[in-house]
């Protein structure tokens, strides 16, 4: 059989990704390899009239420094692997852009992985950012396993968890309980004795805080506390959390706290759609998050804010520290909600 138009395709192919090399810059410059190595090298001894000559070469050839080469040499790179299920959802996905963003303005290389919850996945996922030598991992979601943080310390990778706690590695959380126990006491000062908390079965760590803070600290004041679960933390769960909440007439609860804004517009919208009540009138809603649907004239809902940029720095800053001190014990960062009140509840 006859496979030559194959490989002169194939050819065709490499001809197109041949990147420019050093040693044709060098060729341009007229200068060794080595001057064009140490034009590039940060604190590299070159003289001046070398540098000018070598950057006209590269500026005018297109070359760019091999830094995947240059990891392997030094058996590290600027990649950041940034682990997440569904990281297009919600907040996780405004956290994933700031993430990236931040690392991008450290000089890092962000990865973003998508990845299950299963210890296969989450193993799969490290396995390939060691490999490719990625100097630390961040976690947005899932329950990596013992043997992710054993692995990572084997080869002195950073981990730094966002939205959870794991006894090695540096973490950087919200002030769950402490948002959680305002809206409790806010619904209470309003006159709101019949009070709800929806939220998933697949709770994050998280959300199940947010849950039992809220809770605790209604209890304590003497309200009563209905709980209402939909499968997932998203906008389907909040329909099946209202559908539960909402499913006697003559004992709706007057106001709602979710566990996030997403399950809070399935809510909302169950409510006034399909059982024609009023918010906040009839039913005061409170979510977590403060995502950008949040303030859409839909929902003006009253939530806590987390600020994805400010726990993003937090991140960075946590690698930093881990990479330049590996022996640090570990950090924990908390960063407290705003409270942010818009028409779906007003203290």
């Amino acid at each position: 059989m006859n496979d030559g138009p194959t490989n002169d395709l194939k050819n065709q192919r490499k001809e197109r990704m041949r990147f420019v090399s050093a040693e044709q810059v060098a060729q341009l410059a007229g200068v060794s390899r080595s001057a064009v190595s140490r034009t590039f090298t940060p604190g590299a001894s070159v003289a001046p009239a070398t540098r000018e000559r070598v950057l006209k070469a590269a500026e005018e050839l297109g070359y760019h420094v091999n830094d995947l080469a240059r990891g392997v040499l030094a058996n590290q790179s600027r990649l950041v692997g940034i682990v997440a299920t569904r990281p297009e959802v919600g907040f996780r996905a405004h956290l994933a852009a700031a993430l990236s963003k931040a690392l991008i303005q450290r000089g890092s290389i962000p990865i973003l992985i998508n990845t299950g919850q299963t210890e296969e996945e989450m193993l799969a996922a490290q396995k390939m950012l060691i490999g490719h030598r990625a100097e630390a991992t961040i976690i947005l979601s899932g329950s990596p396993p013992a043997n992710f943080f054993e692995l990572a310390h084997r080869n002195g990778q950073p981990l730094v968890v966002i939205g959870r706690s794991e006894p090695d590695a540096d973490h950087v959380r919200a002030g769950n309980s402490e948002a959680s126990r305002k809206a409790a006491n806010a619904f209470f000062e309003k006159g709101r004795r019949k009070l709800a908390v929806a939220t998933s079965f697949s709770a994050t760590s998280s959300i199940a805080e947010r849950e039992t803070a809220f809770k605790t600290a209604a209890e304590a004041l003497g309200a009563s506390v209905a709980i209402g679960r939909g499968k997932d933390s998203d906008y389907d769960s909040g329909i099946a959390a209202a559908k539960q909440l909402f499913a006697s007439p003559t004992d709706y609860p007057d106001a709602v706290y979710c566990a996030n804004d997403q399950i809070a517009f399935g809510l909302m919208d169950y409510v006034r759609t399909t059982l024609g009540l009023s918010v906040p009138d009839d039913v005061a809603v409170i979510g977590f998050d403060d995502v950008p649907e949040a303030a859409w004239l839909s929902y003006r809902l009253t939530t806590f804010r987390q600020d994805p940029i400010v726990m993003a720095q937090r991140a960075v800053e946590l690698v930093e520290k881990r990479l330049a001190n590996p022996d640090l014990p570990p950090a924990y960062e908390r960063v407290i909600p705003e409270f942010v009140v818009r028409d779906s509840f007003v203290p």
